[in-house]
């Protein structure tokens, strides 16, 4: 069983910056990629962003490519960090993290088997 914690969600200013951190514990290992996604009220839960736990590939949405930054803490390898520049009122949301075990694409919440409970971004205008 892996859980999946997430902070560093708030509110915020238009054009501000947040770093939301998701911390795994319990059964990581053989874990293929972690991603973020997020959910606005009414809407589907998107990607937002996914890194390769078995190398260093990262991926990003295009609506947030040059703004947002996956990574990886390199001593603590089950903490995943996403790095939020030049936040919108767009990108408010809940900002969930995710596990996904198995090979394929980190685009579809579908692949993902675990999930943390989500942190609240609000941006405000």
């Amino acid at each position: 069983q892996v859980q999946l914690a997430e902070s560093g969600g708030g509110l915020v200013q238009a054009g501000d910056s947040l770093r939301l951190s998701c911390a795994a514990s319990g059964r990581t290992f053989g874990g293929y990629a972690m991603g973020w996604f997020r959910q606005a009220p009414g809407k589907a839960r998107e990607f937002v962003a996914a890194v390769i736990l078995t190398g260093s590939t990262t991926y990003h949405a295009d609506s947030v490519k040059g703004r947002f930054t996956i990574s990886r803490d390199n001593n603590a390898k089950n903490t995943v960090y996403l790095q939020m520049n030049s936040l919108k009122p767009e990108d408010t949301a809940v900002y969930y993290c995710a596990l996904r075990r198995t090979f394929g694409s980190v685009y579809f919440p579908s692949g993902y088997s675990s999930w943390g409970q989500g942190t609240q971004v609000t941006v405000s205008s």
